[in-house]
């Protein structure tokens, strides 16, 4: 009892709240006024008892305001120190860019001659026309240069045979025969130019080399090449070891899907970073060895194990050199004894963004003709190249600032690599790049006849915005696209949306004082926009009370005497229609209209499948 008694006695008070000067001094004062009152009894500012009171309580003040400096520093939205502030921005993933360039559609003429294709009809030779080739420049009134992304292909024609490009008459003979057509085709041009550079690489295997191109708002590294004919891959992160190629899609399909995307395996790859202060971009390579590398992913143990020297007799259970390790293909290739080749686009900035009608001048005309067009046709042709943009230039922005990348974090930081939630496949599908088919809506439910299996509907639209069945070749790169973030024990079955198609026919009476055709009129296009595709979805229900007040809340109606939704297939009256037949009634329950699993409703030509009747 008296050793426990003892022991609280020697239990001394503190306070841990102190966090400033002036609460630090006065905490350790009457600490030592409390347990040592006969050593110090002086403790005035001039006192050395002071000077000790002092002293300590600034070594407190000054580690209190560290720790919370540096606790502060742990967060984008506290952190003050600007170093702190971009690293926390790469850490959630932001990307650091440079000032970025302007996109604009711009019409490209060509005037060709005419032929004759039977009778009085007349085309454009397709023989003289053109390919302009990409990187062709043209510049805006105020100077900025536009430079062509693709190559556009005048002679390209439709599925049907038509030429795509627009064309009228431009000149006629004096039988008024067409001599002369002008064509028109528009393309997409960017504001940042195409630079070359070359790196030369020494003979010293150095791990995750890294390179700094010059030029300052890097917007897209096009490829980088060695001189031994290997390209280099951009990557995110340098454990990915696969990424999306294009390539052009010669299936039937190719109208409503230009492009297939597949996946390629990228040994030799690499990373690229801006700094946001110089806007200078440094790519940064693998640290695999190209001399020694071979196809396992991690070496052979024996070939990393470390040898014993001399009569060393005992060793640690840890026998493995890990820096051997880096010399695997785990994290690509670093270049070495060769010639690198990086081909990019820089510059940008908001004063790129020109007015409509501006860009009239050329700067340079890359052409390609076929080989039975006369030099002299190709200077005669060449001559009549004419461009013009008939909208403003749009997209180009300075480089984003720290407040502005920092409002960028919560987004990223919630966003996903991977497809965990109905909602993530929904908007992966959606981001797939347009070049390889756009899926116009998706539906997504669950597999009855496989729990860790999703069913996937989609469809797409035609070229007169109406529903159709989605191309294989999209499917195709939708399945390619999507296996690369879904998680591995997850599956996912693609198929085609159901099209209901119907016609609504309805019967009102009017006021006597209103135009009954007019009155009509109001109700089939306010039907029509209800029911216009862009409101629906896959598997969503048609509400009938919607409609009932749509219909009387039109000025001008008395009441509503009938309303029927029914279902339309096959040809009707010279019109197509989907093979889907649906019952109605029989799918109508409490006024709502539900679909069959996967399907979408469609008002397939409002002008005819809307029946209106006064009474």
């Amino acid at each position: 009892m008296a050793n426990i008694k003892s022991q609280l006695r020697q239990k001394r008070q503190r306070s841990y709240l102190n966090r400033d000067f002036d609460s630090f001094r006065a905490s350790l004062l009457e600490y030592a006024r409390t347990y040592y009152p006969e050593r110090i009894a002086d403790f005035s500012e001039a006192s050395m008892g002071g000077l000790f009171l002092d002293m300590a309580a600034y070594v407190g003040d000054v580690m209190s305001f560290y720790i919370d400096h540096q606790f502060g520093e742990l967060d984008v939205n506290t952190a003050i120190e600007r170093s702190n502030i971009v690293r926390q921005i790469k850490a959630a993933g932001v990307k650091i860019a440079g000032a970025s360039p302007a996109t604009v559609d711009v019409d490209m003429y060509f005037e060709v001659q005419a032929r004759s294709s039977g009778g009085s009809a007349y085309t454009p030779n397709s023989t003289q026309l053109p390919i302009v080739l990409k990187g062709t420049q043209v510049t805006s009134s105020t100077g900025i240069v536009f430079e062509l992304l693709d190559d556009v292909n005048f002679s390209e024609t439709s599925s049907a045979g038509d030429l795509i490009a627009q064309y009228k008459i431009s000149a006629v003979d004096t039988s008024g025969n067409p001599t002369r057509f002008l064509l028109k085709r528009t393309a997409q041009f960017t504001s940042s130019k195409t630079v070359s550079e070359t790196f030369a690489i020494s003979d010293t295997f150095i791990p995750f080399r890294t390179l700094g191109l010059s030029q300052p708002d890097v917007t897209e590294i096009i490829s980088i090449k060695d001189s031994d004919g290997n390209e280099y891959y951009e990557v995110e992160y340098l454990v990915q070891d696969v990424v999306f190629k294009r390539a052009n899609n010669i299936s039937a399909d190719s109208d409503q899907v230009p492009e297939s995307i597949e996946l390629t395996p990228a040994p030799y790859r690499f990373t690229a970073n801006a700094d946001i202060d110089t806007g200078l971009t440094t790519i940064r390579f693998g640290s695999g060895n190209a001399d020694t590398l071979d196809n396992d992913i991690i070496p052979d143990p024996s070939e990393v194990s470390l040898p014993l020297y001399g009569s060393r007799k005992t060793f640690s259970r840890f026998t493995l050199d890990p820096g051997r390790l880096l010399g695997s293909k785990t994290l690509g290739i670093s270049p070495r004894a060769t010639t690198l080749s990086a081909l990019y686009r820089s510059g940008g900035g908001i004063s790129h963004n020109v007015d409509a009608g501006s860009i009239r001048n050329i700067k340079t005309a890359l052409t390609q003709f076929s080989e039975s067009v006369s030099p002299a046709l190709v200077a005669s042709i060449r001559s009549t190249f004419d461009v013009n943009n008939p909208s403003q230039a749009a997209g180009g922005e300075s480089a984003l600032t720290v407040d502005e990348l920092k409002e960028l974090v919560p987004a990223y930081r919630n966003a996903q690599s991977r497809i965990v939630t109905k909602d993530d496949l929904i908007a992966r599908i959606y981001t797939m790049p347009s070049n390889f088919g756009r899926v116009y809506r998706v539906g997504v439910r669950s597999n009855e006849n496989n729990p860790l299996a999703t069913v996937v509907a989609i469809i797409s639209r035609d070229s007169n915005g109406r529903l159709t069945q989605s191309p294989d070749t999209l499917k195709k790169n939708l399945a390619t696209f999507i296996n690369q973030y879904r998680l591995i024990s997850d599956g996912v079955d693609i198929v085609d949306a159901r099209v209901i198609n119907f016609y609504l026919r309805y019967s009102i009476s009017v006021d006597i004082t209103s135009n009954k055709s007019m009155v009509t009129q109001e109700v089939s296009n306010r039907i029509k926009d209800y029911f216009s595709i862009k409101n629906f979805q896959i598997d969503q229900p048609i509400i009938v009370s919607e409609i009932t007040s749509l219909i009387l809340g039109t000025q001008g109606i008395i009441s509503l005497a009938d309303l029927q939704i029914l279902n339309r297939s096959g040809v009707v009256d010279g019109r197509g229609y989907s093979d889907v037949q649906f019952d109605f009634i029989s799918n109508t329950a409490k006024g709502v209209v539900f679909g069959q699993p996967g399907s979408i409703f469609e008002l397939r030509y409002p002008t005819s499948d809307i029946i209106g009747v006064v009474i």
